[in-house]
């Protein structure tokens, strides 16, 4: 299980890419890839779960909670590319009508490059 992050030159995007269990095992790493993002007025975060093979009731847990401190602030959360498993949780849970779920194309250009942790 891995947690990284990639943040737009301008600070206003964020990609975090869960790979492996999505799960409360990486609930800290998780909440500190965008707690520790500097200017998060507006910030759009993207949740890459293309490499995620399992996710937990935790996990929805940790996307609620992200969308509220986006919301907070005026941002926005996407769900990308979640993997075949993955998406049959997010269906079950309703999470369709709480995000929005990109299912094709890779989102984000001009990124840095870092980890969460």
């Amino acid at each position: 299980m891995s947690v990284s992050q990639e943040v737009s030159n301008d600070g206003k995007k964020v990609l975090i890419t869960i790979s492996g269990r999505f799960d409360y095992k990486v609930s800290q790493e998780f909440r500190d890839t965008y707690r520790q993002i500097p200017g998060q007025e507006g910030v759009a975060y993207y949740v890459n779960l293309s490499e995620a093979t399992y996710m937990d009731s935790s996990a929805l847990g940790m996307l609620l909670l992200l969308r509220e401190h986006a919301k907070c602030r005026g941002g926005s959360v996407f769900i990308d590319r979640p993997s075949e498993q993955v998406d049959s949780i997010l269906k079950v849970a309703n999470f369709e009508q709480l995000f929005t779920i990109n299912y094709t194309n890779p989102v984000l250009v001009g990124m840095k490059s870092g980890t969460g942790a």
